[in-house]
């Protein structure tokens, strides 16, 4: 927490104002990634990562993961290459400060209240961001798993998938939820595996149901076998 103030104060003081002047967010986000490695390598966090030669550099993505602990966004933030944005609970996107960064760097409110209509905005939102050339993360299935066994997948980022015909990226996500636990305020020092699997090809499937099996697949197999099911 304390590098993440020693960092955060002048990366948001700094970058916030520019962006807003320049219209360019690549500072703010840059200065990001810096302060979220920086404070997980403090922490005692090292990640240990895989297939980062399966991540297409000519065009943008959508990176679906599991979700197992709070350090997860961070850490696939710092990690993925280039920008990308994400999905996250409209709350945070009404923080002092933290939500006008959110904003700038068109990350995208989701309403868990189940309303259609706002699902709808979300995943139109989310096809004119990577219409830009920027990256979607999603954890798929729409909450931390309480005990790290995979949980079912939201219908939102496979018909986005489909709907943009982005390539999809399945990320397996472990160790992070010995570090950090759903409920824990405290942070243990230790290894977090990270594998970024083979692009998905959603035109490769005539329904979502079956892009859905086969990325879930795909992110249990980079998992130990008691997080499978």
């Amino acid at each position: 927490m304390a590098t993440m103030v020693i960092t955060g104060i002048p990366t948001a003081t700094l970058f916030i104002p520019w962006c807003w002047l320049t219209g360019n967010v690549l500072p703010l986000y840059k200065g990001t990634r810096f302060m979220l490695s920086s404070s997980c390598w403090m922490a005692g966090v090292r990640f240990h990562v895989e297939g980062m030669e399966n991540i297409p550099r000519d065009r943008a993505c959508i990176f679906m993961a599991n979700h197992v602990s709070n350090l997860d966004p961070p850490a696939l933030i710092s990690l993925i290459p280039g920008r990308t944005s994400a999905f996250m609970k409209r709350s945070l996107m009404q923080l002092p400060v933290l939500g006008t960064g959110f904003r700038q760097g068109d990350f995208i409110a989701v309403d868990r209240s189940g309303n259609p209509s706002a699902a709808q905005e979300s995943v139109a939102a989310a096809r004119r961001v990577l219409a830009k050339g920027v990256h979607m993360t999603t954890f798929v299935e729409g909450t931390r798993s309480p005990d790290g066994r995979m949980l079912p997948f939201k219908k939102g980022p496979f018909f986005l998938a489909m709907g943009s015909g982005a390539p999809c990226i399945p990320v397996s996500i472990h160790g992070t939820e010995s570090i950090l636990g759903k409920g824990s305020k405290r942070m243990h020092p230790g290894p977090a595996h990270v594998v970024f699997h083979p692009p998905i090809d959603p035109a490769s499937f005539s329904t979502r149901e079956e892009l859905t099996a086969a990325v879930r697949a795909a992110i249990a197999s980079g998992l130990p076998e008691w997080m499978r099911t």
